[in-house]
């Protein structure tokens, strides 16, 4: 069974910064796109950013130039720098992995998996 777990979210003041973390881990033969997405009350899911496992990279517009996503191929792991932060950048951040795992009785099937998400706060 594969997990993702997140961690850095926390509370921030304006133009400050955060990092994001997330570790995939279980049965993973390999890690595809790796993400971040985020939920504000009252609002739909946005994309945040995305990561491919060659390293191409896209931002959702509105984060473009504050935020930079990264990935430790060998270690499961994606990052989100978070620079410039800004009171509507406040919402609940969900990493999102898709990657190829096996059944219990060794068949291989592409997957995809939501983490539990992390509150980002900022605030003055």
């Amino acid at each position: 069974q594969v997990q993702l777990v997140e961690s850095g979210g926390g509370l921030a003041q304006p133009r400050g910064s955060l990092t994001l973390s997330c570790a995939a881990s279980g049965y993973i033969f390999d890690m595809y796109s790796m993400g971040w997405y985020r939920q504000a009350p009252g609002k739909q899911r946005e994309l945040v950013a995305t990561i491919s496992n060659d390293d191409i990279t896209t931002y959702g517009d509105s984060v473009k130039g504050r935020f930079t996503i990264s990935r430790d191929n060998a270690k499961n792991t994606v990052s989100l720098q978070m620079n410039s932060l800004k009171p509507e950048d406040t919402a609940v951040y969900y990493c999102y992995a898709e990657f190829l795992t096996a059944s219990d009785y060794g068949e291989t099937y592409k997957d995809d998996l939501w983490g539990q998400g992390t509150q980002v706060t900022v605030s003055s």
